[in-house]
């Protein structure tokens, strides 16, 4: 557990020794276009897809698909990548060997925290809110909600699926800001099955969707306070530090 213990120690210490200064982000503007996006699905979208739930062409490939919507595919790996981690004796690495380990390691730990945090807490909302899935509609309509029933008919807002896909969204987004459109592509393609499978609402699917990528971002934003992975860069999201990489370099480079 040494290398745990002297993890935490770090973060102890660069909490205290760093100010609380961390970049600006419009949160209030994209929190207005999230829900306004979660109207315009509810007004124009939810009625018409509980109307035809289990009509659609395809949903054999959509129910495939929305098993990469579950947290387990990216906890699981991130989990066992910080074990391995704590049990290898880094003070024998070369330096190179460390800071592709120590890379890793960090990337793992952001993973569990986006996807983890936010899986978290879509599910106390979900049972909270008790919106009843579109499976449901010809039964209770898209207007049926019964708080705390604690009733996986009535778990359908936000989405869960989706809000992994949005907490790994947000993780790419953070990475790759180049390749943003592909990650966006991939990850709601994913999201957007739980639609196919009459499992949720179009609002509910953005609502999750929208609520992993914020926790991914904000993730992303203590750990750049941190000085792991990324550095602050204000206005804007977290830059990815140059010295953070997966792969040892190609031309051997220590």
């Amino acid at each position: 557990m040494d290398n745990l213990h002297d993890t935490m120690r770090i973060i102890r210490g660069r909490f205290a020794a760093r100010p609380a200064i961390y970049q600006n982000i419009a949160w209030p503007i994209w929190g207005l276009a999230w829900i306004l996006l979660i109207s315009a699905a509810f007004v124009s979208l939810d009625r018409p897809v509980g109307m035809v739930h289990g009509q659609w062409s395809g949903a054999g490939l959509a129910e495939f698909l929305t098993q990469f919507g579950l947290g387990g595919w990216y906890l699981i790996p991130s989990a066992l990548l910080l074990v391995a981690a704590n049990l290898i004796d880094w003070r024998s690495l070369s330096r190179r060997s460390l800071i592709l380990v120590y890379n890793w390691t960090c990337l793992a730990f952001l993973m569990l925290c986006s996807v983890g945090l936010s899986g978290v807490l879509v599910n106390l909302l979900k049972y909270a809110i008790g919106r009843a899935r579109p499976l449901y509609f010809n039964d209770f309509g898209v207007l049926a909600f019964h708080p705390f029933a604690f009733d996986a008919r009535f778990a359908g807002f936000p989405s869960g699926h989706a809000t992994t896909m949005g907490a790994v969204f947000g993780v790419l987004l953070l990475l790759f800001p180049r390749r943003w459109y592909v990650a966006l592509a991939v990850t709601a393609c994913v999201a957007s099955t739980r639609i196919f499978v009459g499992a949720h609402y179009p609002s509910d699917t953005v609502a999750g969707f929208g609520l992993g990528c914020a926790f991914a971002l904000a993730c992303g934003v203590v750990f750049a306070r941190l000085g792991f992975i990324f550095r602050p860069a204000r206005p804007g999201l977290p830059v990815r530090k140059a010295s953070f990489r997966l792969v040892f370099p190609r031309n051997g480079r220590r």
